[in-house]
């Protein structure tokens, strides 16, 4: 997918915009009611669900750096560097699915063994 145009692509940019940028309203006006995130975390689906995994990601971000942005009409993908609190350094990618303007479906690609590595050093220190 290298096109430079398209549905997808410009709901992408947005949605990467807005992760970096901590926005979790403007991310939900681009995400359909029905939402299904797929991540390392599992699989969530609808609006309120959504919303409390990208209000606890901002939560964690330091810094996101959009890398790439690449779609066309139906699909997308970002691949964004996200310094947060628990993880210096995390690549992610995204692929999106787009329907009538709204991300239907998000599959979140990352390294979880840091992130587990940092809650498990917490409930150590417990």
């Amino acid at each position: 997918m290298t096109e430079t145009t398209g549905k997808a692509l410009a709901v992408a940019r947005i949605y990467a915009e807005a992760i970096a940028s901590k926005d979790v309203n403007k991310i939900m006006s681009v995400s359909a009611e029905d939402v299904i995130c797929t991540s390392p975390l599992g699989q969530i689906g609808g609006a309120a669900a959504f919303r409390g995994f990208q209000e606890g990601f901002a939560k964690m971000i330091k810094k996101v750096t959009v890398v790439a942005v690449f779609g066309d009409d139906e699909h997308a993908v970002i691949v964004y560097d996200a310094d947060t609190h628990p993880v210096a350094n995390a690549v992610v990618a995204e692929h999106l699915v787009v329907n009538n303007g709204k991300i239907a479906t998000t599959r979140v690609i990352y390294d979880a063994s840091p992130f587990a590595a940092y809650v498990a050093s917490l409930q150590a220190q417990h």
